[in-house]
């Protein structure tokens, strides 16, 4: 008995231990937002000071790569939830032929180093002639997302019971009636879920960005270039809210499912 409550100390402390390492990252971003820094390398602490959160708008190619990462975040969200969902209930509701190479291609999308779809769509918009910016980023981001959506959505279709909707027929209703009211909700979980994973996806990429936004900046890129010449604080501050925006829409997707398990 007193081995077992060792064991369950030690765990314990050991599961908070990871948390604390995997947010200290997170929490040196948050405290060098309020570095009261002198010079333009924001490295070692220097003092606390709020004047930062006052000038965010001192940079502009920041504040307009910051409005790129978020346009092209929302944006192939929203076709990647709906390309997603109509293929993860086609998967996980039907038969059909080629399904199995249609699995394979979304588990390759998955596994595929991001070097490796950045250059393959890369050579593809310049063998095309394609002028790379917005459009063909977005492209590349709806390509790296869709996966996600519709492996997220297909788990959830499979564990449905067919006999509600069965029952929602039979009582008159029809299928676009029955859709809406019965499987859309019974869903739902599954395409809230992917469509944070898909924008979270978006919203950091990195290396396929570079391949395919061509002269466009996002948060990520501009950073990157920032490195260079030093990071300003304004980075650390727009970072913590991001962050704080991906907490908040977490919270409120737990207690909604909560909710709802409860009813």
């Amino acid at each position: 008995m007193r081995s077992r409550r060792l064991a369950d100390r030690l765990l314990f402390i050991y599961v908070w231990v990871i948390i604390a390492w995997l947010f200290l990252p997170i929490a040196v971003m948050i405290a060098f937002g309020f570095n009261d820094t002198q010079s333009k390398s924001n490295v070692s602490w220097q003092g606390f000071t709020l004047k930062w959160w006052g000038r965010l708008d001192e940079y502009p190619d920041l504040t307009a790569a910051v409005i790129n990462s978020l346009q092209l975040a929302v944006a192939s969200v929203l076709i990647t939830t709906v390309l997603g969902t109509l293929l993860g209930l086609a998967l996980g509701r039907y038969r059909f032929k080629g399904q199995g190479a249609t699995n394979l291609v979304m588990f390759a999308a998955i596994s595929s180093p991001e070097l490796v779809m950045g250059a393959a769509l890369l050579s593809l918009f310049v063998s095309s002639g394609v002028d790379m910016g917005f459009t063909t980023a977005l492209i590349a981001h709806v390509l790296f997302s869709v996966s996600f959506v519709a492996i997220t959505v297909r788990a959830r279709v499979v564990g449905l019971d067919p006999s509600i909707e069965e029952a929602a027929r039979d009582l008159g209703a029809t299928p676009w009636v029955t859709f809406w009211r019965i499987t859309f909700p019974m869903i739902l979980p599954g395409v809230v879920s992917g469509a944070l994973l898909a924008f979270a996806l978006s919203i950091d990429d990195f290396v396929i960005t570079q391949f395919t936004s061509g002269a466009m900046q996002t948060f990520p890129l501009w950073i990157w270039g920032a490195t260079r010449i030093g990071v300003p604080p304004q980075v650390n501050i727009l970072g913590t809210l991001i962050f704080a925006v991906g907490v908040a829409i977490a919270i409120v997707n737990s207690v909604t499912a909560r909710r709802r398990v409860q009813q």
